[in-house]
């Protein structure tokens, strides 16, 4: 069973929540949950359902709620009367309450032992427990009661995750979500310090002092006070010209590091998703291995592995992005694929990365330093490796398309650590650790969802919204094209996008926006796959969704098994299959994503599949 309160009150059960309907029994669940094993005694239960005049039946209508309540909560549930109220025993729930309390308290613990990076995490995942205001369908007076509080510590942990953000230097990242913050909540000091930290670090000294001033005048004019401590020396710093003015002064490089000559160590990460969500798992897997401190060290490689659209990219740059106290000698990023889909090679992508460690490079009319490519990639990869010998770098090679690719990007030494994503395993890198991402849960999909488009316009519809994420398919490029068409027309219901989404023929193209289109992302990692692998998609169209083995799929295709399996295992090297299990003979059984097989039906690959020598 899973209790949440930080947001509308809801229970679930096994993923799927739990039909619990109006204020009074939300009211109930909550005020029992937040007890936390006490007893709620009727007084309070009185108090928190109808105020100063609960009515003369108040008693036997609660009897009726916590009844209720124990059918629709089940055997996993215990509601015990024990005078003089109600208590709730659920020794095996989970409460997001507790779930944030937890995180929070190791966050701040991380932060006051100055381990930026590992607070800054547990202190955002703490805050992905929220999803909206606290208690958001309860009483009035439950929402009077406790809500203050609930959002204090809120806040507190949101300005400890600014805090930690700050010590590793994203002052640039964040000085967008400070605005908005000062703007909501123009009388919390500490985050106006925060601001003006992030302002004078990106260099703008006067708009630091601007926010300054806009603050003092607040105060005096509103509470008739000064200001404390935290701005009055935040202020004093600007004045002094302290780079670092402010709580979390930006981590420096520890005594001998290696640093490169005549420059700064390379940032050539790009901005993390401010609507990154789910994927807890994952990003604690990827930030544990990139802040390991291995004596001796070992060379570390990471490799996110998944699908198209499901999200690799987003959560390595959020785990890099995070990760970067323990690199102090710089962090390197390459796009490994061009506009078009197509793999770079090798000596293009380290041309760039070169350049952006200080070196100047000249190239042909290609990008790369020669016609070709190759006569200089031996040089190339000895001038990188020199360059990277010895340093604590991360390098993130971003949608890798093989192995040869790889190999010639791959650091010397085990200083530098390295983070790929790619749609297959690589097997020619040894030592490769694999996190593999699959599409998205019920909860994690209506999150991101909800994170773009809204969450309150989603629960205003939710039969609408169930269809719309069922549309998607959990794959979080889908749903993040989907907020983000919804995010772009707020007067539209969300049962408009749904209902354009309904028919399958028309489902890809409308999932289409703002230069992402999910058809032409599919085709692109379709054909990066061996030939006839679009011929093969195309013969499978109607296989359906559920399991197969390799002997349907050679019926279909008018292969004999053996060649069916090769076809098939080529659309599982790209991410466009996967292997789902096994059948009693222990063959494997294969299954498509709902959107793989919509492209299966376009009428390209239709037209490919009627040609008598497409397969075979």
């Amino acid at each position: 069973m899973d209790f949440r309160v930080l947001g509308p009150v809801e229970a679930h059960r096994d993923g799927a929540r739990v039909a619990l309907s109006g204020s009074k029994v939300h009211t109930v669940l909550a005020a029992l949950v937040l007890a936390r094993g006490r007893v709620v005694s009727d007084a309070r239960l009185n108090s928190l359902l109808w105020g100063w005049e609960p009515p003369a039946t108040a008693g036997a209508q609660i009897y009726t709620y916590m009844s209720r309540l124990r059918k629709l909560l089940g055997d996993e549930v215990a509601i015990e009367r024990l005078q003089p109220g109600y208590v709730l025993k659920a020794p095996r729930a989970r409460v997001d309450l507790l779930e944030f309390e937890r995180l929070d308290r190791q966050g701040r613990a991380a932060l006051a032992r100055q381990h930026y990076a590992e607070a800054g995490a547990l202190l955002a995942e703490a805050l992905g427990q929220w999803r909206g205001p606290a208690l958001a369908n309860a009483s009035e007076s439950l929402v009077e009661s406790e809500q203050p509080q609930l959002e204090e510590a809120r806040m507190y942990a949101l300005e400890s995750r600014i805090e930690a953000d700050l010590a590793l230097g994203l002052h640039e990242q964040l000085t967008a979500e400070l605005l908005g913050l000062v703007a909501r909540f123009p009388l919390r000091e500490r985050l106006r310090a925060q601001l003006m930290t992030a302002f004078y670090r990106c260099g703008r000294q006067g708009d630091a002092l601007q926010c300054y001033y806009e603050g003092r005048s607040l105060l005096a004019d509103q509470l008739g006070i000064d200001p404390g401590e935290a701005l009055g020396s935040t202020y004093q710093a600007v004045l002094e010209g302290n780079r670092g003015p402010g709580p979390g002064a930006p981590v420096r490089p520890p005594a001998g590091s290696a640093v490169f000559e005549g420059a700064g160590a390379p940032a050539m990460l790009p901005p993390d998703n401010d609507d990154f969500t789910g994927r807890e798992e994952e990003l604690a897997f990827l930030l544990a291995r990139l802040g390991s401190d291995e004596a001796p060290p070992r060379a570390r490689r990471l490799l996110v592995t998944g699908m198209t659209g499901v999200g690799k990219t987003a959560l390595a740059l959020r785990a890099a992005q995070l990760s970067t106290a323990h690199f102090p000698d710089g962090q390197l990023f390459a796009e490994l694929t061009g506009p078009d889909g197509r793999p770079k090679h090798p000596a293009e992508v380290l041309v760039g990365l070169l350049r952006g460690m200080g070196e100047h490079i000249g190239t042909g009319p290609g990008g790369s330093p020669d016609a070709d490519g190759r006569m200089e990639l031996e040089e190339l990869v000895r001038r990188y490796r020199t360059r990277t010998a010895g340093r604590r770098m991360l390098v993130l090679l971003d949608g890798a398309a093989d192995s040869r690719q790889v190999e010639p990007l791959l650091p010397g030494t085990a200083g530098a650590v390295v983070l790929i994503t790619g749609r297959t395993r690589l097997t020619r890198v040894g030592g490769a650790q694999t996190c593999s991402l699959a599409p998205f849960e019920d909860r994690a999909a209506f999150d991101l969802l909800a994170s773009l488009a809204g969450r309150a316009r989603l629960l205003a519809e939710p039969e609408a919204t169930e269809e719309l994420l069922a549309h998607c398919a959990g794959l979080p490029l889908a749903l993040r094209i989907a907020g983000s068409r919804l995010a772009a027309r707020p007067y539209w219901p969300v049962a408009r996008l749904a209902s354009r989404l309904a028919d399958p023929g028309d489902r890809l193209s409308e999932l289409s926006f703002g230069g992402l289109e999910l058809e032409a992302v599919l085709l692109s990692a379709l054909r990066q796959v061996p030939e006839p692998a679009e011929a093969t998609l195309g013969r499978l169209a109607g296989i359906g969704s559920g399991p197969f083995p390799a002997q349907a799929a050679a019926i279909r295709l008018g292969l004999t098994e053996a060649a069916a399996e090769y076809c098939l295992e080529q659309l599982v090297d790209g991410a466009l299959l996967n292997i789902c299990g096994v059948d009693r003979q222990g063959r494997p059984l294969y299954r498509f994503h709902e959107l793989v097989l919509l492209l299966a039906e376009s009428p390209e690959l239709v037209r490919l599949a009627e040609e008598p020598t497409a397969v075979g």
